[in-house]
């Protein structure tokens, strides 16, 4: 099964990085969007903005500021295993 994992739009580098080790991913555009989610990367300028830091799903917020890809990468995979 594939996890799906939610990311803001300005973390292209993120996104790429987690379809090449074979994530589902979703961009997130509105809370809603978070819903559906294993996992999310935030960029944690806006943290309450997208209300993700609300219980709006199980998983993980992960927050990628500071972070490089493969840094975001090796958190998502700490959660998953």
């Amino acid at each position: 099964m594939s996890r799906i994992i939610g990311v803001e739009q300005s973390l292209s580098n993120v996104e790429e990085a987690l379809k090449a080790q074979g994530y589902e991913v979703l961009q997130l555009r509105h809370e809603e969007d978070a819903k559906n989610c294993d996992a999310c990367v935030i960029t944690g300028q806006d943290k309450n903005v997208m209300g993700i830091s609300d219980p709006v799903m199980a998983g993980p917020v992960i927050d990628a500021n500071g972070l490089s890809a493969e840094e975001v990468i090796q958190r998502v995979e700490k959660f998953f295993n």
